[in-house]
């Protein structure tokens, strides 16, 4: 069982601070880690909805959860090509409810499950392309884990019988008249904009669940699960990353593109309906005979149609916005990119960011001063770059794990509070997992005096009245003694390990692998002291493996049961003293 070795809170600020101060690579550092250890949750209708009730389990459709199953990403890795991320594909924040019809009476078929996914996106953003269209399925993650789908909802017109391809039966279609998914399945999105192809969870549109949780100009009124546009002035953070290796931010970033001190803006789609406006093709009146222009120069797909490939006449039934074709790009019609509008045909623009002030390529979620999505949503109908990314069946045994979390996530002290004789302590913790307070006088004479709970959510709160005659020092600490179960599909506990007493030890016998989520690792000639466990042993540096991975060497034998983290203790730069403690722990 793992103990976890108490930190002052001191301490504790002076770490987070050096944590802020050290270079972070967007690509390892914008995933959403905050809440690693919440189990997933749904709304499973709209009565539970009302009444505030959540589901760890469920079952409709292709989505079975027998188990509660954990959010969102819960392992990050890197290579010198690639970022590789573990994901069950559920989001943080509670999903659904999700149904077929604006008066919510017919149930949407699927629920969404854990499907225990890994994909990798380029390190390096791809140089442009602009030659590939964007496929069915996933063509990249959002930070919280959920896939990002593009606009379409994969089903287009049908010429010869008159009518659109459809789930209900009819076929996918022709493919020139392809229908848009926020149009046509709006209506099933839940309030995050989401739903399910089978059991996959996944965003087409503006996503505010994350866009909230990340601070991004969206509030969430909780006792009736609507999120609601606030703009607050400053530029959108990461929100995702396609497989072409850009990043796709939310709707707001600076005016001008090369200069951070800029004002903050919500960034213009530079695409617009063929209604007539700007000298477009007013297909109210023309019909659907015609592609766009984009459709030429993106695919190679001729703009005149012969008559087999007409769509429909705008109507009630296939309103102008039904198909992606419907729309112009703004820049085909004498309009400015950059003055007129501020997306290219790709959705996305060069320019400077918080995460890159030598500037990026990025796409840019579209929307309404409200929030409303705007087309083309997130990403253009073809990839700026080459997506060579996608789903992936391992990880390289050579890869650097930058982060893990779910049921691996180490607990911590996140916060003391002393009054009238109450010692309040905060954890960090996995929620399912079951732990033990101890106490003691030293660093070195523990009691299990404190409380034992099982965590309901990933903090946990617990007190202690100690008596100032006998105990007038006193250090607290928290001990793992178990976890409920859960669906463990794709996960890779590293806090038990397979036995049940492992938490994710490498090497030999008498050797470990130890991996640190920050700062960096100082160089070897730097290090001052090196031990595992708490008092613990000497060990000898075997290797500076990365920024955040180490190989040491030691007696396992002198070592007490249980599971020890290593402790690089070294003098910054600054002349401050700090101490390193590894995410993953060595059992002898």
């Amino acid at each position: 069982m793992h103990l976890k070795s108490p930190v002052s809170i001191p301490a504790l600020t002076v770490l987070a601070a050096l944590c802020l101060n050290a270079i972070a690579e967007p690509q390892l550092s914008s995933w959403y880690t905050g809440q690693s250890g919440k189990y997933a949750r749904i709304f499973t209708s709209k009565a539970n909805e009302a009444a505030g009730i959540t589901s760890t389990t469920w079952s409709r459709g292709q989505g079975n959860q027998n188990s509660p199953t954990y959010a969102g990403v819960h392992e990050v890795h890197h290579d010198s090509g690639w970022i590789y991320i573990k994901t069950t594909g559920l989001g943080f924040h509670v999903m659904g409810p999700w149904y077929l019809n604006e008066a919510k009476t017919r149930n949407f078929p699927n629920f969404p499950s854990n499907t225990a996914t890994t994909y990798r996106i380029p390190r390096t953003p791809t140089a442009f392309n602009g030659n590939t269209t964007t496929g069915f399925g996933s063509i990249g993650y959002f930070v919280d884990g959920v896939a990002l789908f593009d606009a379409t909802d994969t089903f287009s017109y049908i010429n010869s019988s008159g009518s659109d391809g459809s789930p209900q039966g009819g076929g996918r279609g022709d493919g020139v008249w392809n229908r848009d998914a926020y149009v046509n399945e709006g209506v099933t999105f839940d309030a995050a904009n989401a739903h399910q192809a089978m059991n996959l969870h996944h965003y087409h549109a503006n996503a505010p669940a994350i866009r909230h949780l990340l601070g991004d100009s969206v509030d969430y009124d909780a006792g009736v699960n609507v999120y609601t546009e606030n703009f607050n002035g400053n530029h959108s953070p990461i929100l995702g990353w396609v497989s072409d290796g850009h990043p796709i931010y939310g709707p707001y970033a600076y005016s001008d593109p090369d200069d951070p001190d800029s004002p903050v803006k919500r960034m213009t789609s530079g695409y617009q309906k063929r209604d007539g406006s700007n000298s477009s093709t007013n297909l109210n009146v023309a019909g659907r005979t015609t592609l766009p222009q984009w459709a030429n120069r993106l695919q190679g797909r001729t703009t005149s149609l012969a008559s087999s490939r007409y769509g429909p006449g705008v109507s009630n039934t296939y309103t102008l916005g039904h198909y992606l074709e419907d729309y112009a790009y703004m820049g085909d019609l004498g309009l400015t990119h950059g003055i007129d509008f501020d997306l290219d045909e790709f959705n996305g623009r060069f320019c400077v960011t918080p995460e890159f002030p030598d500037g990026v390529w990025a796409y840019f979620t579209a929307i309404e001063t409200d929030g409303t999505p705007l087309f083309p949503y997130n990403v253009g109908r073809n990839f700026y770059g080459t997506p060579s990314g996608g789903n992936t069946n391992s990880i390289p045994a050579t890869a650097t794990r930058s982060f893990i979390g779910g049921p691996s996530k180490q607990h911590s002290a996140r916060d003391t509070d002393s009054r009238d004789g109450v010692i309040t302590l905060t954890w960090d913790t996995v929620e399912g997992a079951s732990y033990q307070v101890e106490q003691g006088p030293d660093l070195q004479n523990w009691t299990e005096g404190g409380e034992a709970f099982t965590a309901a959510a990933v903090t946990q709160t617990t007190s202690d009245t100690p008596s100032p005659a006998s105990e007038k020092t006193q250090f607290y600490r928290l001990r793992r003694t178990g976890i409920a179960n859960y669906d463990n599909s794709g996960f890779d506990n590293q806090f038990e390990g397979a036995g049940g007493n492992n938490n994710g030890g490498g090497g030999g016998e008498d050797n470990f692998v130890a991996t640190f989520a920050g700062p960096p690792l100082p160089p070897a000639d730097v290090i001052q002291e090196l031990r595992i466990g708490n008092p613990g042993i000497p060990a000898a540096l075997v290797s500076v493996d990365s920024r955040t991975q180490l190989t040491v060497s030691f007696d396992a034998a002198a070592l007490p049961a249980g599971n020890h983290a290593v402790y690089v203790i070294f003098t910054t730069p600054n002349g401050a003293q700090l101490t390193l403690i590894s995410t993953n722990r060595f059992a002898p």
